[in-house]
């Protein structure tokens, strides 16, 4: 796991609300604490052969401008489509297996009941539907990432 990978645990973690995050993978052992502040404290433990590293990053302090959304002109525009948003936590896949094609691409027209994508939660993957008929706008996540409740997913032009 490199730098680049944790600095970019820490902010999702710090986003999130959630307290703690413990991840093990392989000899990496990663520990995110997050506090009523917004400073979230960071230790990992990477173990090599015949010694151990102990390194701890210093708490970071997220300014509330990084998490806030920035309001362009073409948002605006978004006024008039429907607003697909996550169900439940998990990740995002747009393709029911990484060998078939999308469910849906932008211009596609779907129908109610249509399947839009997939969210895995606890090694479950559930079949996202949709609630409207229309035309897809734009995806506003990318594939295989993750997702949190009520987080939007697709811009459906209804006319």
């Amino acid at each position: 796991m490199d730098l680049k990978e944790i600095q970019n645990l820490i902010k999702f973690v710090a986003n999130t609300g959630v307290a703690e995050v413990k991840l093990e993978t392989g000899d990496v052992k990663i520990t995110i604490r997050t506090t009523l502040e917004g400073t979230t404290e960071t230790t990992y433990v990477q173990q090599m052969p015949a010694q151990n590293v102990l390194q701890h990053a210093a708490p970071q302090q997220i300014a509330p401008a990084a998490v806030t959304p920035v309001v362009t002109p073409a948002a605006e525009d978004n006024s008039k489509y429907i607003t697909v948003k996550s169900p439940i936590i998990g990740t995002f896949y747009r393709k029911p297996s990484p060998d078939k094609p999308m469910f849906v691409e932008v211009g596609s027209s779907i129908g109610k009941g249509d399947v839009l994508c997939v969210i895995e939660a606890m090694k479950l993957f559930n079949e996202i539907e949709s609630e409207v008929s229309g035309k897809i706008v734009k995806v506003l996540v990318d594939d295989s990432s993750p997702v949190e409740f009520d987080q939007p997913l697709f811009l459906v032009d209804p006319s």
